[in-house]
């Protein structure tokens, strides 16, 4: 049984930074990609960052390309998310994903979720 365990989460001001972790336990696949989506309230969950498996294959939502950075470590099986000049509507849970490359609609696990909020 596959499970995705994400930390990181929190409360900073606007223009600051967080870093969220994601492990992954019980046989993931070596090629499958993992990454973020988020859901704020009252919105539907939204694709953030994916890692493939290949080092520095990455893909960003618009939005938070050139902002946050996605590194991948293969051999521990862990995802993380570096979130530097955060915006209030960068606000919402963040969940962990893995799937199938690139991921934006083929998420085969999530993560329970880690609340951002970022004040203003």
């Amino acid at each position: 049984q596959v499970q995705l365990v994400e930390s990181g989460g929190g409360l900073v001001q606007t223009g600051g930074s967080l870093r969220l972790s994601c492990t992954a336990s019980g046989g993931l696949h070596s090629s499958y990609a993992m990454g973020w989506f988020r859901q704020a309230p009252g919105k539907e969950r939204e694709f953030v960052a994916a890692h493939n498996w290949r080092p520095g294959s990455t893909y960003y939502k618009d939005s938070v390309s050139g902002r946050f950075t996605i590194s991948r470590d293969n051999g521990k099986n862990t995802v993380d998310l570096q979130m530097d000049s955060l915006r209030p509507e960068d606000t919402a849970v963040y969940y962990c994903a893995a799937g199938v490359w690139p991921l934006v609609k083929s998420t085969r696990y999530w993560g329970q979720g880690t609340q951002v909020t970022v004040s203003s």
